[in-house]
């Protein structure tokens, strides 16, 4: 028979489920403060390094980046940007649920699986997060781009999309890019060169960003138009 002095099992259960929830708390407190910081930090300076750098690394590919400040980039590009990737950057609060919406109808009805990231989103996964992963990525990747919306504001979420974006094979960068594909940095691109970047950003080890053809230079066609399109309405006015 258990004594006063001897917890029963079923106390011993109890405290220990105790004790790991404390543990939890205080991890998820952590985890919280540290990330916090981490934004923070970022919201005035370059980002350095990202995980998916640190893939090509490890595969043997050296790297090649160079920080670009958004008023020292062509303004076609990140029209470009909004015009491919997310033509309400401006408008939405980091998530974009009418995309979202729009490609799980499509997704259902079968064919090429399409996304509905919003730029915020994919900055937050490209700076803190690694590429690949289900659901706990995603959980993670939402955290990130509610602090990066609230404490970095659109200008800088754009000017960090465009510095850490993989634009080729070891490539990141729209700086880089530019000088991988047309001899010359990003501040003097033209419509057609910005569009072509962009056309590349969702497969950049797959689409060449130079002489395209097929898919990935009507693609380009397409941002290019839409470049107007953006400026005309005013689409880009959060980062002018």
């Amino acid at each position: 028979m258990a004594t006063a002095a001897t917890p029963t099992k079923s106390r011993r259960a109890r405290r220990g489920r105790g004790a790991f929830l404390k543990f939890l708390l205080k991890l998820a407190a952590w985890f919280i403060a540290i990330s916090i910081i981490w934004v923070a930090v970022l919201r005035f300076v370059p980002v350095p390094f990202t995980l998916t750098m640190l893939g090509d690394v490890l595969a043997g590919r050296s790297i090649t980046k160079t920080w670009k400040p958004l008023e020292e980039i062509d303004i076609d590009m990140p029209r470009a940007a909004i015009a491919a990737e997310d033509s309400r950057f401006c408008a939405h609060s980091g998530f974009d649920y009418k995309a979202i919406g729009a490609a799980m109808v499509r997704n259902a009805e079968g064919g090429r699986i399409r996304g509905g990231s919003t730029i915020s989103q994919q900055t937050a996964k490209n700076v803190f997060l690694w590429q690949n992963g289900g659901y706990i990525r995603k959980g993670f990747e939402a955290w990130f781009t509610l602090l990066i919306e609230q404490i970095w504001g659109k200008r800088r979420i754009m000017e960090v999309y465009l510095n850490v974006a993989e634009t080729g094979i070891g490539t990141y960068g729209v700086e880089q890019g530019a000088r991988r594909y047309f001899d010359h940095g990003a501040s003097r691109m033209t419509t057609r060169e910005a569009a072509q970047i962009a056309a590349v950003l969702p497969l950049p080890k797959k689409r060449p960003g130079k002489s395209p053809s097929g898919f990935t230079r009507r693609y380009a066609n397409s941002i290019a138009a839409r470049i107007g399109v953006v400026r005309r309405d005013g689409l880009d006015s959060c980062i002018r």
